[in-house]
Protein backbone atom coordinates (compact mmCIF):
# COMPACT_ATOMS: atom_id res chain seq x y z
CA UNK A 1 0.00 0.00 0.00
CA UNK A 2 1.28 3.48 -0.61
CA UNK A 3 -0.25 6.11 0.99
CA UNK A 4 0.22 10.06 0.95
CA UNK A 5 0.46 12.76 4.21
CA UNK A 6 1.05 15.83 3.66
CA UNK A 7 1.70 18.46 5.70
CA UNK A 8 4.03 15.66 6.68
CA UNK A 9 7.11 17.85 8.82
CA UNK A 10 4.39 19.29 10.81
CA UNK A 11 3.88 18.19 14.58
CA UNK A 12 1.00 15.76 13.94
CA UNK A 13 2.89 14.83 10.58
CA UNK A 14 6.12 13.56 12.66
CA UNK A 15 4.72 11.45 14.94
CA UNK A 16 2.38 9.87 12.70
CA UNK A 17 5.80 9.43 10.18
CA UNK A 18 7.00 7.76 13.80
CA UNK A 19 4.09 5.27 14.29
CA UNK A 20 3.77 4.31 10.57
CA UNK A 21 7.81 3.44 9.73
CA UNK A 22 7.82 0.05 8.18
CA UNK A 23 4.29 -0.26 7.88
CA UNK A 24 3.77 0.47 4.46
CA UNK A 25 5.00 -0.50 0.97
CA UNK A 26 5.80 3.28 0.39
CA UNK A 27 5.17 5.96 2.72
CA UNK A 28 4.96 9.62 0.34
CA UNK A 29 5.47 12.81 2.19
CA UNK A 30 4.36 16.40 1.48
CA UNK A 31 4.76 19.70 2.71
CA UNK A 32 6.25 23.31 2.30
CA UNK A 33 9.32 22.69 4.98
CA UNK A 34 11.59 20.11 3.38
CA UNK A 35 11.97 16.69 4.72
CA UNK A 36 15.38 15.58 5.78
CA UNK A 37 14.56 12.95 8.20
CA UNK A 38 13.50 10.20 5.86
CA UNK A 39 13.44 6.28 6.68
CA UNK A 40 14.16 3.92 4.04
CA UNK A 41 11.71 3.69 1.46
CA UNK A 42 9.91 7.08 2.20
CA UNK A 43 9.61 9.81 -0.68
CA UNK A 44 9.71 13.59 0.09
CA UNK A 45 8.01 16.33 -1.92
CA UNK A 46 8.70 19.91 -0.80
CA UNK A 47 5.92 22.29 -2.19
CA UNK A 48 2.84 24.04 -1.76
CA UNK A 49 -1.00 22.20 -2.19
CA UNK A 50 -1.53 24.98 -4.86
CA UNK A 51 1.37 23.09 -6.91
CA UNK A 52 -0.58 21.11 -8.77
CA UNK A 53 2.12 19.58 -10.93
CA UNK A 54 4.24 18.61 -7.98
CA UNK A 55 0.93 16.97 -6.14
CA UNK A 56 -0.08 15.40 -8.96
CA UNK A 57 3.35 13.51 -9.29
CA UNK A 58 3.20 12.95 -5.82
CA UNK A 59 -0.26 11.30 -5.64
CA UNK A 60 0.57 8.91 -8.74
CA UNK A 61 -0.48 5.08 -7.40
CA UNK A 62 -1.28 6.40 -4.25
CA UNK A 63 -3.92 4.18 -2.42
CA UNK A 64 -4.95 6.80 0.86
CA UNK A 65 -4.05 10.17 1.64
CA UNK A 66 -4.15 11.57 5.15
CA UNK A 67 -4.35 15.27 4.77
CA UNK A 68 -2.38 17.14 7.73
CA UNK A 69 -1.58 20.18 5.39
CA UNK A 70 -3.13 23.53 6.99
CA UNK A 71 -2.83 26.87 8.69
CA UNK A 72 -2.80 25.01 12.18
CA UNK A 73 -3.75 28.21 14.04
CA UNK A 74 -6.17 31.29 13.66
CA UNK A 75 -5.58 33.32 11.49
CA UNK A 76 -6.51 36.25 8.77
CA UNK A 77 -8.95 34.81 6.74
CA UNK A 78 -7.17 35.20 3.14
CA UNK A 79 -4.85 33.35 4.39
CA UNK A 80 -7.09 30.19 5.92
CA UNK A 81 -8.92 30.51 2.60
CA UNK A 82 -5.72 30.26 0.35
CA UNK A 83 -4.05 27.61 2.46
CA UNK A 84 -7.10 25.61 4.13
CA UNK A 85 -9.81 26.18 2.18
CA UNK A 86 -8.51 26.15 -1.28
CA UNK A 87 -5.72 23.28 0.02
CA UNK A 88 -8.42 21.04 0.73
CA UNK A 89 -10.27 21.06 -2.20
CA UNK A 90 -7.24 20.83 -4.11
CA UNK A 91 -5.86 17.86 -2.61
CA UNK A 92 -9.83 16.14 -2.79
CA UNK A 93 -10.07 17.33 -6.34
CA UNK A 94 -6.33 15.75 -7.70
CA UNK A 95 -6.85 12.37 -5.14
CA UNK A 96 -10.20 11.66 -6.47
CA UNK A 97 -8.38 12.33 -10.34
CA UNK A 98 -5.92 9.81 -9.62
CA UNK A 99 -7.89 7.22 -8.25
CA UNK A 100 -7.38 7.52 -4.56
CA UNK A 101 -9.84 5.22 -2.83
CA UNK A 102 -9.66 7.38 1.36
CA UNK A 103 -8.78 9.99 2.54
CA UNK A 104 -7.81 10.81 6.07
CA UNK A 105 -8.88 14.59 6.76
CA UNK A 106 -7.00 16.24 9.69
CA UNK A 107 -10.21 17.83 11.27
CA UNK A 108 -10.01 19.64 14.43
CA UNK A 109 -12.15 20.30 17.97
CA UNK A 110 -12.52 23.57 16.83
CA UNK A 111 -15.05 22.71 14.68
CA UNK A 112 -17.31 22.05 17.90
CA UNK A 113 -16.12 25.09 20.34
CA UNK A 114 -18.68 26.83 21.03
CA UNK A 115 -20.37 23.92 22.80
CA UNK A 116 -20.47 24.51 26.70
CA UNK A 117 -17.63 22.54 28.40
CA UNK A 118 -20.52 20.94 30.82
CA UNK A 119 -21.87 19.25 27.47
CA UNK A 120 -21.41 15.46 25.99
CA UNK A 121 -21.34 15.88 22.25
CA UNK A 122 -21.26 13.44 19.51
CA UNK A 123 -20.03 12.89 15.63
CA UNK A 124 -23.78 14.55 15.03
CA UNK A 125 -23.36 18.15 16.86
CA UNK A 126 -24.70 20.65 14.56
CA UNK A 127 -20.48 22.78 14.02
CA UNK A 128 -20.20 25.72 16.16
CA UNK A 129 -17.01 26.74 14.79
CA UNK A 130 -14.84 28.81 17.30
CA UNK A 131 -12.50 30.15 14.95
CA UNK A 132 -12.08 31.17 11.19
CA UNK A 133 -9.30 27.94 11.18
CA UNK A 134 -12.19 25.98 12.84
CA UNK A 135 -14.82 27.15 10.01
CA UNK A 136 -12.38 25.73 7.15
CA UNK A 137 -12.12 22.74 9.02
CA UNK A 138 -15.91 22.33 8.51
CA UNK A 139 -15.46 23.20 5.15
CA UNK A 140 -12.93 20.18 4.38
CA UNK A 141 -15.94 17.93 6.59
CA UNK A 142 -18.16 18.87 4.05
CA UNK A 143 -15.99 18.46 0.91
CA UNK A 144 -15.43 15.22 2.09
CA UNK A 145 -19.59 14.43 1.78
CA UNK A 146 -19.30 16.06 -1.21
CA UNK A 147 -16.56 13.72 -2.96
CA UNK A 148 -18.28 10.83 -1.29
CA UNK A 149 -21.43 11.72 -2.74
CA UNK A 150 -19.98 12.50 -6.11
CA UNK A 151 -17.51 10.34 -6.89
CA UNK A 152 -17.51 7.59 -4.08
CA UNK A 153 -14.64 9.21 -2.76
CA UNK A 154 -14.62 7.75 0.94
CA UNK A 155 -13.39 9.97 4.49
CA UNK A 156 -12.31 9.53 7.55
CA UNK A 157 -12.86 12.97 9.31
CA UNK A 158 -10.57 12.92 12.90
CA UNK A 159 -11.27 15.92 14.75
CA UNK A 160 -8.24 16.13 16.57
CA UNK A 161 -8.10 17.67 19.85
CA UNK A 162 -4.53 18.28 21.77
CA UNK A 163 -2.03 16.55 20.19
CA UNK A 164 0.85 17.35 22.37
CA UNK A 165 3.26 15.30 23.71
CA UNK A 166 1.73 15.44 27.07
CA UNK A 167 -1.62 17.64 28.55
CA UNK A 168 -0.30 20.78 29.80
CA UNK A 169 -3.40 22.09 31.61
CA UNK A 170 -7.11 20.92 32.45
CA UNK A 171 -8.75 21.64 28.92
CA UNK A 172 -6.38 19.37 27.19
CA UNK A 173 -7.33 16.88 29.55
CA UNK A 174 -10.55 15.92 28.12
CA UNK A 175 -8.90 16.76 24.23
CA UNK A 176 -5.33 15.09 25.00
CA UNK A 177 -4.79 12.14 21.99
CA UNK A 178 -1.32 10.25 21.83
CA UNK A 179 0.55 9.34 18.64
CA UNK A 180 -0.27 5.79 18.78
CA UNK A 181 -3.68 6.26 18.96
CA UNK A 182 -4.12 9.01 16.27
CA UNK A 183 -2.56 6.50 13.95
CA UNK A 184 -5.01 3.43 15.44
CA UNK A 185 -7.86 5.91 14.08
CA UNK A 186 -6.01 7.05 10.49
CA UNK A 187 -5.45 3.08 9.65
CA UNK A 188 -9.17 2.84 10.64
CA UNK A 189 -9.71 5.37 8.16
CA UNK A 190 -7.39 3.70 5.79
CA UNK A 191 -9.04 -0.28 6.18
CA UNK A 192 -12.31 -0.29 7.80
CA UNK A 193 -15.10 -0.74 5.30
CA UNK A 194 -17.94 0.72 6.41
CA UNK A 195 -15.83 4.06 5.91
CA UNK A 196 -18.01 6.88 3.77
CA UNK A 197 -17.93 10.01 4.80
CA UNK A 198 -17.69 9.39 8.76
CA UNK A 199 -16.40 11.43 11.69
CA UNK A 200 -14.68 10.87 15.04
CA UNK A 201 -13.16 12.57 17.56
CA UNK A 202 -9.42 11.93 18.09
CA UNK A 203 -9.04 11.65 21.43
CA UNK A 204 -7.34 9.02 23.98
CA UNK A 205 -8.59 6.69 26.56
CA UNK A 206 -9.29 10.33 28.51
CA UNK A 207 -11.70 10.03 31.74
CA UNK A 208 -12.73 13.71 31.79
CA UNK A 209 -13.61 14.09 27.97
CA UNK A 210 -16.62 16.48 26.18
CA UNK A 211 -17.11 13.95 23.36
CA UNK A 212 -18.92 10.60 23.00
CA UNK A 213 -16.68 9.09 20.80
CA UNK A 214 -18.87 5.72 20.13
CA UNK A 215 -18.74 6.10 16.50
CA UNK A 216 -15.06 5.56 16.82
CA UNK A 217 -15.72 2.56 19.39
CA UNK A 218 -18.45 0.78 16.21
CA UNK A 219 -15.15 0.91 14.00
CA UNK A 220 -12.92 -0.74 16.16
CA UNK A 221 -11.11 1.88 17.88
CA UNK A 222 -9.62 1.20 21.43
CA UNK A 223 -7.49 3.61 22.50
CA UNK A 224 -4.18 2.61 24.13
CA UNK A 225 -2.68 5.70 26.37
CA UNK A 226 -4.78 8.57 28.81
CA UNK A 227 -4.63 11.75 29.80
CA UNK A 228 -5.40 10.77 32.87
CA UNK A 229 -1.67 9.45 33.27
CA UNK A 230 -0.68 13.22 33.73
CA UNK A 231 -3.83 14.31 35.75
CA UNK A 232 -1.62 14.81 38.86
CA UNK A 233 1.02 16.74 36.97
CA UNK A 234 -1.32 19.02 35.86
CA UNK A 235 -3.24 19.31 38.81
CA UNK A 236 0.51 20.46 40.51
CA UNK A 237 0.25 23.18 37.87
CA UNK A 238 -2.71 24.50 38.94
CA UNK A 239 -2.74 28.51 39.28
CA UNK A 240 -0.21 28.58 37.15
CA UNK A 241 -0.82 30.81 33.82
CA UNK A 242 -0.70 27.54 31.49
CA UNK A 243 -3.87 27.83 29.64
CA UNK A 244 -4.03 31.24 27.62
CA UNK A 245 -6.53 33.13 28.57
CA UNK A 246 -7.75 31.12 31.33
CA UNK A 247 -9.34 33.50 33.58
CA UNK A 248 -12.13 34.37 30.62
CA UNK A 249 -15.38 33.39 31.42
CA UNK A 250 -15.60 32.85 27.33
CA UNK A 251 -12.41 30.56 27.63
CA UNK A 252 -13.52 28.59 30.72
CA UNK A 253 -17.38 28.39 29.61
CA UNK A 254 -16.59 26.57 26.12
CA UNK A 255 -15.27 23.69 24.95
CA UNK A 256 -12.66 25.68 22.43
CA UNK A 257 -10.89 27.55 25.54
CA UNK A 258 -9.00 30.58 24.35
CA UNK A 259 -9.53 29.80 20.58
CA UNK A 260 -13.54 31.41 21.73
CA UNK A 261 -12.38 34.67 22.62
CA UNK A 262 -10.16 35.50 20.06
CA UNK A 263 -12.42 38.11 18.27
CA UNK A 264 -15.46 37.57 20.53
CA UNK A 265 -17.52 40.54 20.83
CA UNK A 266 -20.99 38.59 22.29
CA UNK A 267 -21.89 41.42 24.78
CA UNK A 268 -25.25 39.35 25.94
CA UNK A 269 -22.77 36.19 26.01
CA UNK A 270 -20.20 37.82 27.74
CA UNK A 271 -22.89 39.42 30.25
CA UNK A 272 -24.51 36.17 30.93
CA UNK A 273 -21.48 34.42 31.72
CA UNK A 274 -19.91 36.92 33.79
CA UNK A 275 -23.13 36.94 36.14
CA UNK A 276 -22.58 33.04 36.50
CA UNK A 277 -19.29 33.81 38.00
Amino acid sequence: MRVLITGAAGRIGRKLRHEFKGRFDRLVLFDRLPLTDLNAGDIAFCGELTDKALLQQALEGVDAVVHLASIPHEAPIEDIIQNNVMGTWTVYELAHQAGVKRMIHGSSNHVVGFYPRSETIDETARVRPDTRYGLSKCWGEAVGQYYADKHGLKSLHIRIGNAADRPEHARSLALWISGRDLAQLVMIGIEHPAIDNTTVYGISRNASTYYDNRQAEQLGYRPQDSADDYAAEVAAKAGQAIEPSGDNPVAQYYQGGHFCTLDFTNPETLSRLNKQG
